[in-house]
């Protein structure tokens, strides 16, 4: 018999899944060997692997007639997501960052329905910081409601901290677009925006915006996994998930190139703004 879909009970079974994780995370940190992916900074651990174990083993007993998305489990061209409801893991997003001891690694545990993100629980277990997003519910940094503040003057690109990644991809057209991106904004002679800043974790980064310490968060490469339960997050705090690309206001949660936006008056202005400042297109 399928279980009954109440979002807030899986949002408490991911929390109490995500502590468990955590637990896992903490003791292997900086412990761990490595094997290179793609290149020599994508990057997956036996730790990786142990994780997303643990969460499958535990949402398999306790929901087994949901789907299951996994980054370690991931079989390209083969898994998709599809409109059951789909468990989307990622074990450690910062797998880099967890393996030199960088405190900016979390668990990222996001749940799906008709290929929407609905629940999310991203917690990092060094600084103790449980994101939490439930559709229609809010979301929550431990006990706190998101957004933590409101912004103090109306967002624009020039008075804007982003959220950028150089990714795994260092070479070609999408490398290329977004350094000459990076630079066109970090120049006088362009927007000039307050700063950058590199969390290593796109799920630690969208938290970021949805709560307010970062304005927007531009990614191109990411998949599903990474981005699923920051999302609900970030759209529970007010904030928006659009394209990376101009144009995109209503991409997929597998689209792979994003624009997230923190909950302000002037998000829609930077959004073309930002996107009218794009030298290049990215394309995944």
């Amino acid at each position: 018999m399928s279980q009954p879909l109440d979002l807030l009970e899986i949002k408490d079974f991911l929390v109490k899944l995500a502590l468990e994780a955590g637990e896992l995370i903490t003791s292997k940190t900086g412990k761990t060997e490595f094997v290179d992916k793609a290149n020599s900074v994508d990057l997956v651990t036996e730790t990786d692997a142990a994780v997303e174990k643990l969460v499958a083993e535990r949402v398999a007993a306790t929901y087994p007639d949901f789907e299951f998305m996994g980054e370690e489990s991931y079989v390209p061209g083969e898994t998709k997501l599809g409109e059951k409801p789909t468990f989307v893991v990622d074990p450690i997003d910062g797998t880099t960052n967890f393996i030199h001891s960088f405190p900016f690694s979390c668990t990222s545990l996001g749940f799906t329905v008709n290929r929407e993100p609905v629940v999310g629980v991203v917690y990092n277990p060094f600084l103790k910081l449980m994101y939490t997003g439930v559709k229609g519910h809010g979301s929550f940094l431990n006990d706190e409601r998101l957004p933590l503040r409101k912004s103090v003057s109306k967002l624009t690109l020039q008075n804007a901290l982003i959220g950028i990644e150089w990714g795994t991809q260092r070479s070609g057209p999408n490398y290329k677009c977004k350094v000459d991106t990076f630079n066109k904004l970090a120049a006088e002679d362009g927007a000039m925006v307050h700063g950058f800043r590199s969390l290593g974790s796109a799920a630690m980064n969208i938290c970021a915006v949805a709560a307010g310490m970062l304005d927007a968060y531009w990614e191109g490469g990411c998949y599903a996994w990474d981005v699923a339960a920051g999302w609900i997050i970030l759209s529970e705090a007010g904030g928006r998930m659009v394209g990376g690309n101009p144009g995109l206001w209503n991409p997929a949660v597998d689209e792979r190139v994003y624009l997230a936006v923190k909950a302000d008056e002037g998000s829609e202005q930077f959004i073309n703004d930002f996107w009218g400042s794009m030298v290049g297109k990215l394309d995944y």
